[in-house]
């Protein structure tokens, strides 16, 4: 099976296209493995409009290859930024209704915790997205699960600072804890005991790749539509509210 993912859940617009045997598990053999990664400057805006479909087109002319040869579209369904996400589901949307190609949707977090649970297996893994405004997106899974092997430990929620504090300190000593938000909130991951990895890691980053994976394992929408994770209400909707 050929998919075609991205995601722009994140400030990274991050584009897989790969080859993989369907089969009950993760662990797929590809003969097909590209990707590539837009990443802007720090204080940079994300480039998502400007760059996912030419990022989509480069890696077909580096395979070799065009539409007529990819099986499914998968897409990050966030939690993340609203426009990121609009921007990513919309631009899926219109590829699917314009190719007849089967749509899936993939969460952002369990795309982060796949990549830990091929780095440490056997720990606990706490997936944390910068939410902005001083928060966090987090979703986390057991010790020795990866994440469609069960019910998470915990499902995604968007967290304050002291309530991260409070999840962390319950996950365990050692759990593995990755995301841009894992970075933003080293200092109250690593105080509860969890493993943060360094600012380079690419655990810390969004890979497409991920997401081409759990698409075989997940059934395509049935209507050619996928619904984002927002998790709250777009920042100019709160700002609204807090007018008097």
């Amino acid at each position: 099976m050929r998919l075609l993912a991205f995601d722009t859940a994140t400030r990274l617009t991050a584009v897989a296209l790969r080859d993989l045997e369907t089969e009950t598990n993760v662990c797929a053999r590809e003969t097909l493995d590209l990707a590539v990664v837009d990443d802007p400057p720090a204080g940079g805006r994300p480039g998502h409009a400007q760059k996912l479909l030419v990022l989509i087109q480069e890696l077909f002319e580096r395979a070799g290859t065009n539409w007529g040869t990819v099986d499914r579209i998968a897409v990050g369904i966030g939690p993340g930024t609203f426009t990121g996400l609009r921007i990513g589901i919309a631009t899926a949307q219109a590829l699917a209704s314009a190719t007849g190609l089967p749509l899936v949707g993939v969460s952002t977090l369990s795309a982060l915790a796949l990549a830990a649970h091929d780095r440490k297996p056997a720990a606990a893994k706490l997936a944390v997205i910068d939410a902005r405004r001083g928060e966090a997106f987090v979703a986390g899974w057991r010790a020795g699960d990866g994440p469609l092997d069960a019910e998470p430990m915990l499902r995604p929620q968007v967290l304050t600072p002291a309530q991260l504090a409070r999840v962390a300190s319950g996950s365990g000593a050692g759990t593995l804890a990755v995301g841009d938000g894992a970075s933003k909130f080293r200092q109250i991951l690593e105080d509860a005991g969890l493993n943060v990895p360094d600012e380079q890691s690419p655990l810390h980053r969004v890979s497409a790749r991920e997401h081409c994976r759990l698409a075989t394992l997940l059934a395509p929408s049935s209507d050619g539509t996928v619904a984002p994770e927002y998790l709250r209400l777009p920042d100019a909707e709160i700002s609204s509210k807090a007018k008097p």
